[in-house]
């Protein structure tokens, strides 16, 4: 059975789609810590982050290194954080999380509550910055 990212790749449930190539797929967390937080996801479902191959692994990171600088543009932080849990849906994923601080990292803490439009702003918006 795919994940739910795979089904959202597949655009069988819609998303906020921010990027894709031919390996790696980017789109807003609906359940965010902060305005701007995006989910990436490999294309090929792998469970858990570091059983990747290594040059899907190097894809990814490189991907989110395009994302990171577009989400900062976007939303004001000091910096975009990055997390990996691997937790939550089996398959591999990276978080990246516009912060002011270490804190804004505890995922134990409420997620905003945000409206179609203001995600739809968020994802034109960090797509109009993408290099």
């Amino acid at each position: 059975m795919d994940s739910i990212f795979t089904r959202i790749i597949k655009g069988e449930i819609p998303s906020y789609k921010i990027a894709e190539n031919d390996c790696c797929f980017a789109f807003l967390d609906i359940n965010p810590l902060a305005k701007g937080h995006t989910l990436l996801v490999p294309k090929k479902e792998v469970d858990y982050l570091f059983d990747l191959d290594n040059a899907l692994y190097t894809e990814l990171m490189l991907f989110a290194k395009k994302i990171a600088p577009a989400i900062e543009k976007t939303v004001p932080c000091e910096r975009i954080g990055m997390a990996v849990l691997g937790l939550e849906v089996p398959h591999a994923h990276i978080h990246l999380v516009p912060i002011r601080s270490i804190a804004d990292l505890d995922f134990s803490k409420p997620k905003l509550k945000l409206c179609e439009s203001e995600f739809s702003a968020l994802a034109a918006g960090i797509r109009a910055n993408l290099d």
